[in-house]
């Protein structure tokens, strides 16, 4: 019998010809062949994602953590004990005891607490899952930023973001199934925290802005009509993909939908990002002004974006990192952030859309429990970083609203009580989206990756 040795791979595509490379462009093309595996786990209890992240990490204590010890031992020296074996950022261990200055006050039947600074969130407060015993491994701003994202604390690695495009794919082939919103700078990670890591560039996160062109180059030179612009990506279209049946690179499949997709946005884009002929009372339940640049309006865009299919959407929100003059920076902080979040809830659960929308609020870490800088015995002047007990809330798609999870200990210092270690808040994310986060994984570099590294437990008491 004649040995008929084996074909390489790179020839076998090359010999196949157009058929082999169009079945694989027309499956890429379809929005649900851009996952991982297009089918959830398990039954989801979420469809999408608004990730609300503060940038530079607000103090707990003077939002959701109420330290009635604390508050009662203002200025006084802490206890050498409650600091002993502990590194912070910049401050020393013989700093004093800070309490916050702001009232708190129980919201709705469930009672959840909340500072005086946040009374439209405290409106909502029954829909709310408080985690009052988040802690992370990092205490620096951007290598927790990208632990809290990524698993990590170092570049590198896939964000939250794409992990979860990757796993699920997109609803709208119109529009990328991650986007991006940043209110202020960037700071810490940067462009990072959306970054697609080892996993293919398809699972990239796209960011949007809010005045100007949408998204950069989007918009066709002057003088180029949509025509135009069509026979000239049919023409690199073909390039590529007589490329591609040489290579089989998989990065020429994405340039190749990324280019499609690029063209479908520039009729939906501006259509989506036009919160003009949003009601009047929408606008002012927000405070959204139409081309302006703020938190607001990227709240309302959050929720066009979820009716639209957009999987996942973030916010960033910049300027939290209160090392002093809190007690003017957080009032006004709170303030820009309160009314809209709370509207967004209100505004997804009116549509019928909380209930398949997930809201995640927080930041990679909180503040001490010591005052940073001088008062002169009075007030409080700032607050350093914090990673060993912090808080974050969620909201809708399959969360138990009114919950309180976890305590810190009477300083606020440590974890008390059901301590969420960031590995956990990012496994329950992923089961709300139907994703088991130890399945959920990435072949490289001769291992398997996944978004929780080897760690991580579901918080089944905070879902419904």
């Amino acid at each position: 019998m004649t040995f008929i040795p084996p074909t390489p791979r790179r020839s076998f595509l090359r010999s196949s010809g157009i058929g082999l490379s169009s079945i694989a462009i027309a499956q890429l093309l379809d929005s649900e062949a851009n996952a991982a595996a297009s089918m959830p786990h398990h039954a989801p209890r979420a469809k999408h994602v608004i990730y609300l992240h503060m940038i530079g990490a607000p103090s707990q204590l003077d939002m959701f953590d109420f330290k009635p010890e604390l508050r009662k031992r203002h200025n006084e020296p802490c206890p050498p004990e409650v600091t002993k074996d502990r590194d912070f950022a910049f401050i020393g261990k013989t700093s004093t005891l800070a309490g916050t200055p702001w009232k708190f006050h129980r919201h709705g039947q469930s009672g959840q607490q909340m500072s005086e600074l946040l009374p439209h969130l405290g409106s909502v407060a029954d829909e709310l899952a408080v985690i009052r015993s988040v802690h992370n491994e990092e205490i620096n701003h951007a290598p927790a930023q990208m632990f809290l994202h990524s698993g990590f604390g170092r570049g590198g690695r896939p964000s939250f973001g794409s992990w979860v495009t990757y796993g699920l794919g997109s609803e709208n082939r119109d529009l990328p199934s991650y986007v991006v919103l940043v209110t202020g700078a960037k700071g810490g990670a940067g462009t990072s925290l959306w970054s697609t890591g080892f996993l293919p560039s398809i699972y990239q996160g796209i960011q949007f802005r809010s005045t100007g062109d949408p998204v950069l180059f989007l918009s066709s030179p002057e003088g180029e009509t949509r025509e135009d612009r069509r026979r000239v990506l049919d023409a690199v279209g073909d390039l590529n993909r007589r490329r591609l049946e040489q290579t089989g690179d998989r990065e020429i499949e994405t340039r190749i939908s990324q280019y499609e997709l690029a063209y479908r946005m520039q009729a939906s884009v501006p259509e989506l990002m036009n919160i003009g002929d949003e009601t009047k009372e929408t606008l002012a339940s927000y405070g959204a002004q139409p081309g302006k640049s703020s938190f607001a309006n990227n709240c309302l865009l959050a929720r066009r974006m979820v009716e639209r299919g957009v999987r996942l959407i973030e916010l960033y929100d910049a300027d939290w990192d209160h090392h002093g003059n809190i007690e003017n920076r957080l009032p006004a902080k709170c303030k820009d952030i309160d009314q809209p979040i709370a509207a967004l809830i209100r505004d997804l659960q009116q549509r019928g859309l909380l209930q398949d929308t997930l809201i995640v609020w927080g930041s990679e870490f909180g503040r001490t429990p010591l005052n940073q800088g001088s008062t002169k015995g009075k007030g409080l002047s700032g607050r350093d970083h914090h990673k060993d007990a912090y808080t974050m809330w969620l909201a809708g798609g399959g969360i138990k609203g009114g919950v309180s999870y976890g305590q810190s200990d009477d300083f606020g210092m440590d974890v008390a009580e059901d301590p969420v270690h960031v590995h956990d808040l990012n496994a329950t994310i992923l089961h709300l989206l139907g994703l088991n986060h130890e399945r959920l994984t990435y072949r490289y570099q001769g291992r398997e990756f996944r978004l929780t590294d080897v760690h991580g437990r579901v918080v089944h008491d905070i879902i419904s």
